[in-house]
């Protein structure tokens, strides 16, 4: 098969990416390196069944033509960040917003009929309900989360008006090698195992109470492939099932270390939720999602992974 992967060049891409040519698929590439990385595609871009194009999904002429003769989307471009949702809403409006629904058209218009979008846990927003399940009225908090909740609006009415098989995977904080530790808008995960590595404490914006479901990189990769050969139409959480608060995060980080050290604590930042954990039963029943690693296997790759960075 000939797949397009928006973002190709993203942590996540860049996983969803290299597993496809791993399985002999054509692959193309469509990344403006925004918040991707040539580091991140660096050791299989260059096998004979991927290319990669410099190039933005709000540059509508390059998706028609990019699009042409393409068997699948599988559209992981997006400015991924809460934080810097708050500081510059209209960004994250043109690049999730905008330039979904610029996937979605040039996808139509080339008679594509199998598209994955990544969705986000932050839809659900800070409800008490838990586990989360996809049939929970949303409750964004953030521009983010408003991105991705209309996205998810744009597949679901191009699904039902033009017959493409939309699935929205609803990502629940998604960890594993290639996350970039530096930014300001880094993750937590590399965050705590970066400054742990260079005997730093661990920070913490709370008081590390807050949970996550947290979610390995090669499990997502995995659901998006088995959502797209299965034709899966809808909204699905992916995610591991069970949450672990950042506290308990970060002694199991410094756990698999061997090293034992303070946590350090800073006020809440705004638009973060205090609780997350998915029901995964629906991507269970509708294209077999197993998750295979846990938190702590998981770790243990990531941090193998840095220490060799």
């Amino acid at each position: 098969m000939k797949y397009l992967v928006t973002g190709g060049a993203g942590f996540i891409g860049s996983h969803l990416a290299e597993e496809l040519v791993n399985r002999n698929h054509d692959v193309i590439i469509l990344d403006n390196l925004f918040s991707g990385a040539i580091e991140n595609i660096k050791l299989f871009i260059d096998r004979k069944n991927i290319s990669f194009i410099e190039g933005s999904i709000n540059d509508f002429r390059l998706l028609k033509d990019l699009f042409e003769n393409v068997d699948g989307i599988f559209h992981e471009a997006a400015i991924p960040s809460v934080s810097r949702s708050l500081k510059n809403p209209f960004a994250t409006n043109e690049a999730n917003i905008a330039g979904t629904l610029n996937v979605l058209i040039a996808a139509k218009d080339a008679g594509i009929k199998n598209l994955v979008f990544a969705s986000s846990s932050s839809v659900y927003g800070d409800t008490p309900v838990l586990p989360k399940h996809e049939d929970m009225k949303p409750k964004p908090k953030s521009p983010y989360a408003v991105s991705k909740l209309t996205g998810e609006y744009y597949c679901s009415v191009f699904s039902e008006l033009y017959g493409i098989k939309t699935a929205a995977l609803r990502y629940f904080n998604v960890f594993g090698p290639r996350q970039d530790p530096t930014s300001e808008y880094s993750a937590v995960i590399p965050k705590f195992i970066s400054r742990i590595l260079r005997n730093e404490s661990p920070l913490i914006y709370g008081d590390g109470t807050q949970t996550r479901d947290f979610t390995y990189v090669k499990d997502i990769v995995h659901a998006n492939i088995r959502a797209m050969e299965s034709n899966a139409d809808g909204i699905f959480n992916v995610a591991y099932g069970s949450r672990i608060s950042l506290n308990d995060l970060a002694r199991m980080i410094m756990e698999i270390q061997g090293v034992s050290m303070g946590i350090k604590y800073d006020s809440p930042r705004p638009g973060d939720v205090h609780d997350s954990l998915a029901d995964i039963s629906a991507a269970k029943k509708v294209f077999n999602y197993f998750p295979s690693y846990t938190v702590k296997t998981g770790l243990k790759e990531t941090i193998r992974w840095y220490k060799k960075q």
